[in-house]
């Protein structure tokens, strides 16, 4: 019987790490991926469901379900099971603009909603998808699709990440002259300066922009709105404007020492400029020989640990307000929805090997900090608390006595998410805005013209989100030229 019975016989493989010994002694990316035969074996297990949950796409509440981007992942993961990778590279490239970054760093909501995955390990959806575009690149299937026939219509997208780029690269190839602004001297937004390069080597972001220039979109650097151009300069030079400009205002924490502590996406920045142009490090953002405490139970604080330790740190840890995640669902995360499960990411394994620790303390807070003369954090003292729900569901969080403990602390990292767009930015946009996000409506802001999308529109939240918002926005703004033209 094909397909449909491997997944009895075939184990789950998630792909080749470097020893983390190794990999910690540099930047370079830390998983590799599959060989194509591994790939096809992978794919093979593929239950080819009557109803694929893992393409779904869909939230309802807070219920979260498969890929956000409609991936059509049990056609492709036929045609790698029969060894077609580029079949597979076009259906994937259907609804997906950037597979490389999805493949690397997307925390997959498609495997937990894997039908496989109610009582057996998913298939490895986001190594498989992964390995397709890389041989596609590899083999030379990824060229340049230069649009055949332009319009005389012009749209100017603020912000490349991931949105910015996604709808950039759907206009372009409807046939529109796009021009994308970028504050930071170089193209990617978070991509570029937020996601450390050994889990999304700046190459592979490099190679993707590089392609999109070719195919005829302008990208510009080293702008920023408010101070080099206005909202108002560009409206009047473009048809349209779409708003990509993040979320990345930090939240922060009452009564912070006055130095020796600092934000995650600064520190990850810094870094990742200081790899790329060899521009001096800040000293706080040089952590050799520190004791290192990253505040923030998510994917950035584990990014934060991850840096820490190939900077040479004497010690770190991550604190977390929420408890320690279970081996298995919990009665309020059945499937489909996206798991919340103990895992041991990449720079926890490394911190584990490095230290023989895992470096997350969770349900825990800081009860007082303890500081130099000159006002400098020297450590902290905390104690950790019980989570109690009350009668109304209500969760209450409680003080244990006798778990006091103090940390002797030269950094302090704030890696406690985002509350909307940097407050500067909002403040030059002049747009509508509500709770932080640009307020919008169907993608239109208040402004005639002007579009948002992505985190900034949304709030918050992951890669692949991000290329839905950018393709969904692409799609208004065509609606909008379409109507400009309609009406001459």
């Amino acid at each position: 019987m094909k397909r449909r019975d491997k997944f009895m016989s075939v184990p789950r493989q998630s792909g080749r790490e470097r020893a983390s010994t190794e990999r910690i002694q540099d930047f370079n990316e830390y998983k590799e991926a599959f060989s194509e035969s591994e790939a096809s074996e992978q794919a093979s297990r593929c239950m080819d469901c009557g109803t694929p949950f893992c393409h779904v796409g869909e939230t309802y509440g807070h219920v979260k379900i498969g890929c956000p981007v409609y991936n059509l992942i049990p056609e492709w993961n036929l045609l790698v099971e029969e060894g077609d990778f580029k079949g597979a590279l076009e259906r994937l490239h259907q609804t997906n603009n950037f597979p490389e970054f999805t493949g690397r760093v997307c925390p997959a909501p498609c495997e937990g909603s894997c039908t496989l995955s109610i009582n057996e390990p998913a298939v490895a959806i986001k190594q498989i998808e992964r390995t397709i575009i890389d041989i596609g690149f590899e083999k030379g299937w990824v060229v340049p699709r230069v649009p055949l026939n332009r319009t005389s219509h012009h749209v100017a997208v603020v912000g490349s990440g991931p949105a910015g780029l996604a709808a950039a690269d759907q206009l372009n190839q409807a046939g529109h002259q796009v021009t994308v602004f970028e504050r930071e001297d170089r193209i990617g937004g978070l991509l570029t300066y937020g996601i450390p390069a050994m889990k999304l080597s700046k190459d592979i972001v490099e190679r993707r922009v590089d392609l999109l220039k070719a195919e005829g979109i302008l990208f510009k650097t080293g702008v920023t709105i408010g101070l080099d151009v206005t909202l108002d300069e560009l409206e009047q030079a473009f048809d349209a404007v779409i708003l990509c400009v993040g979320a990345t205002e930090p939240r922060t924490l009452p009564n912070l020492p006055t130095s020796g502590v600092g934000y995650a996406m600064d520190y990850l920045t810094s870094v990742t400029r200081h790899l790329l142009s060899n521009q001096s490090l800040l000293e706080q953002h040089d952590t050799r020989g520190k004791d290192v405490l990253v505040i923030g139970g998510g994917d950035t604080g584990a990014d934060c640990v991850a840096t820490a330790l190939r900077q040479g740190c004497r010690s770190v840890v991550q604190f977390g307000k929420h408890e320690m995640p279970g081996q298995v669902r919990a009665n309020d995360n059945m499937w489909p929805d996206t798991p919340n499960l103990f895992t041991l990411d990449y720079g926890y394994a490394e911190a584990f090997d490095q230290f023989g620790r895992d470096p997350r303390e969770y349900l825990i807070a800081i009860t007082r900090y303890t500081t130099s003369d000159s006002g400098r954090l020297t450590g902290v003292w905390t104690i950790h608390n019980e989570k109690v729900k009350q009668a109304d569901g209500s969760i209450e969080f409680r003080a244990i006595e006798g778990t006091e403990k103090y940390y002797t602390v030269d950094l302090m990292l704030i890696a406690i998410g985002f509350s909307g767009v940097e407050q500067t930015v909002l403040n030059e946009l002049i747009v509508e805005s509500e709770r932080g996000k640009i307020k919008t409506k169907g993608y239109a802001t208040n402004r005639k013209g002007v579009f948002a999308a992505g985190d900034a529109r949304r709030g918050q939240s992951l890669i692949v989100w991000a290329i839905r918002e950018g393709r969904e926005v692409a799609e208004a703004v065509e609606r909008h030229l379409s109507l400009m033209t309609q009406t001459g």
